[in-house]
């Protein structure tokens, strides 16, 4: 039960020293893209990746060139993936997420946030890392697709470039819906 012998432990070593050397590898010859923190999509292939490491290094009916193979068919997957949505609209509508407006000119858009799970005290909380005071120093707040907050002072010349001086794409957005 604690020790069952020093083979399954070289092995473990052994298998694990080289499938981890071909993982890295696979994702050197595959590109940046491919480990990118771009959407829920690539979050999931690179847990597939560690899952899959553990399978080859821990279960001894996986051979080392199935498990290689495993590997190389995600990246494979995730090549093709990340290609097709370069260059198709509709493959990239149906892997990545957009980016969503929560707050626009200092006024919180109480339905885009609660669509997105994202409460007020940690829009403040990401308001006040940007070192500014509150609301009304910010034209807007974006929940980016990775799921990070950025934050769009309102005196920056910047914010109207971005924003492109325009209302919020729905004004349904301001209302609180009722659930």
């Amino acid at each position: 039960m604690f020790f069952d012998g020093w083979n399954d432990i070289g092995r473990i070593v052994l298998v694990g020293v080289l499938s981890y050397a071909a993982l890295v590898v696979l994702l050197r010859v595959s590109g940046k893209r491919t480990l990118s923190k771009m959407n829920s999509f690539d979050f999931v292939v690179t847990i597939a990746f560690g899952s899959t490491l553990a399978a080859i290094m821990l279960n001894r009916s996986i051979s080392l060139s199935e498990g290689v193979t495993a590997l190389a068919l995600l990246v494979i997957l995730q090549y093709a993936v990340t290609w097709l949505s370069v260059r198709s609209k509709f493959v990239e509508r149906i892997v990545k997420d957009e980016p969503t407006l929560l707050l626009f000119h200092g006024q919180p858009l109480e339905f885009a946030m609660r669509k997105e799970r994202v409460s007020l005290d940690e829009m403040q909380a990401a308001v006040r890392s940007e070192g500014l005071e509150d609301f009304s120093c910010v034209a807007a707040v974006i929940l980016e697709t990775d799921g990070k907050l950025s934050i769009i002072p309102g005196g920056r010349r910047e914010a109207g470039r971005v924003l492109k001086e325009q209302s919020p794409p729905d004004a349904s957005w301001q209302r609180v819906k009722p659930d």
